[in-house]
Order: structure tokens, then sequence, then C-alpha cells
């Protein structure tokens, strides 16, 4: 098996940079808590394609809820590869967890942005059976699999990232 990645955390101030503006209302030694406690992505089993991400604390979702979840984590990555990011399997099965954005694709230079790279989670309970998801802190609730890519003969792209989420698509 070719090893592409290694998985780190962003730094404890962009960590809290991030938390604390997705969840204003949390003290700022809770965040800097929540940063210690981070685990890195790991496959569960030696024949799993998925790395799970943790949940930095307990969530629950009702039908139609949603919840953005700074990880912590950042990856790099050889080029050529990227990162699909999914909802864990059980939970989609159980609960309909949807990605806002259906799949999370991390670029393999997103890691060097101005952000560190950090992978962001933004998920929504689409149950349509009125069922509520709930999510333990240190559980599993997304898993990045490592996909190669090809990019045509003719390719001429020569643009640098300098940003996080849509920074590509800035002009």
């Amino acid at each position: 098996m070719k090893r592409i990645a290694k998985f780190e955390k962003v730094s404890k101030s962009q960590f809290t940079k991030d938390w604390m503006e997705t969840f204003p209302d949390m003290e700022r030694e809770e965040a800097d808590k929540l940063y210690e406690a981070i685990e890195l992505p790991r496959r569960a089993t030696v024949g799993s394609a998925g790395y799970d991400f943790y949940s930095p604390i307990d969530f629950s979702l009702a039908p139609r809820e949603g919840i953005k979840i700074p990880t912590g984590i950042r990856v790099s990555m050889e080029e050529g590869w990227v990162l699909k990011c999914y909802p864990r399997s059980g939970l989609g099965f159980k609960f309909r967890l949807q990605m806002n954005n259906t799949v999370g694709i991390i670029d393999s230079d997103y890691y060097y942005s101005d952000n560190e790279g950090h992978i962001f989670a933004k998920v929504t309970n689409d149950s349509n059976e009125g069922k509520t998801a709930e999510v333990k802190a240190s559980s599993g609730f997304m898993q990045g699999i490592f996909v190669e890519y090809g990019i045509t003969f003719d390719d001429d792209c020569e643009e640098k990232r300098n940003g996080g989420f849509g920074s590509t698509s800035r002009a």
C-alpha cells in the first residue's frame, strides 16, 4: 500500500480562532481544552479505506438541523491525490446524515492555505423518519478517503491557492 499523506493538528491559535468564530458563546479556555483532546483521523481496521474523523464535542441534530465543525485537522498529501470526505456510513444509514456539500474535497494544495488547511465539516441530519442523530465527543462522524486523480494533457493551470473554502473560484 502506497503511503501518500500525513494528518496533523492545525496550530492551537488557528483552531481557537476558527472555533470561537463558529461557536462564539464558548469560552476560550473550553476551546483550548478541545484542542488538546483532538484525535488524528485513523482507520478502524486494516481493510478500511476511510480514515475516521472524531467529533471534538457532543452534538445532537434533529431532522433538518445542521452543524459546522472545525475539526482541528489538516493533511499534507502528495500532488495528484485528493481527500474525499463523507459522513460515516452508519450515521448516513441510520439518520441520513449528509455533508452539506455532498462530498468534501480536500485538495493537496489546501494544506498551504492561510488557514493552515484547517478541515471543516458541515453536516445535516436529513432524516425523513423523525430521528434525532446523537454524536458523542471522540466518536467518528466523518470519514476521509484518499483518491488519486489525473489531469488532461492540455492542462495549463498555474494558479496558486491562498485561502480556504471556495478560494479556487475567486478571481
